[in-house]
C-alpha cells in the first residue's frame, strides 16, 4: 500500500506540475526567449529529481526519528514497563 501511495503521490505532482506549466504558458514563454525546451523531457527531470528526493528522504526518515527522539528499538522486552 505504501508503494502504490508513494507512486500515487508522484505522479498526481508530475500531473499537476504539467497543468500548471501549460496554464501559465510557461511552454509559449520558453519558446519566444529562445530556449529549445521540450516539456516532457523537464517532466521526466522533474520525476527523477522527485523520485529520488523522496526516496533519500523515506530511507532517512527512520533513523533521524530515532537518534532526534534518542529512541531505542526493544526487540526483547526484560521488565514488564518494555513490555
Amino acid at each position: 500500500m505504501r508503494v502504490l501511495l508513494f507512486l500515487a503521490t508522484n505522479i498526481a505532482v508530475l500531473l499537476l506540475v504539467s497543468i500548471t506549466f501549460r496554464l501559465l504558458g510557461f511552454e509559449s514563454y520558453f519558446m519566444q526567449s529562445g530556449y529549445d525546451l521540450d516539456m516532457q523531457a523537464l517532466l521526466v527531470w522533474c520525476a527523477l529529481f522527485g523520485f529520488g528526493g523522496s526516496l533519500i528522504s523515506l530511507a532517512l526518515s527512520k533513523k533521524m526519528a530515532k537518534w532526534s527522539t534518542r529512541a531505542q528499538v526493544i526487540d526483547n522486552p526484560t521488565t514488564q514497563g518494555e513490555r
